[in-house]
């Protein structure tokens, strides 16, 4: 299996979405001004945007590349489906 030493930073900003959305949900529970509740929102997505691209550029660096694959067909497949998200 590959180490991926990029995961542990993927881990923090997931988790400091995670907090976004917390703080989110409490904001609505507590009838917070609109605006306010809607840039707690925009953090959690920009969060989990930026931890997906990282994910997915650490997976073609180092998963996809040349010397990493085993069969160059089966990667190509691979890139097309991890491509769809980003």
């Amino acid at each position: 299996m590959i180490t991926h030493k990029t995961h542990p930073n993927i881990v923090a900003r997931l988790k400091r979405a995670s907090g976004h959305l917390t703080s989110v949900i409490a904001m609505l529970e507590a009838q917070k001004p609109c605006v306010d509740i809607a840039q707690q929102m925009q953090a959690v997505e920009a969060a989990i945007t930026k931890a997906k691209r990282e994910l997915i550029n650490d997976h073609i660096q180092h998963c996809l590349e040349p010397g990493h694959v085993e069969n160059p067909e089966t990667a190509l497949v691979e890139l097309r489906q991890i491509a769809k998200f980003l």
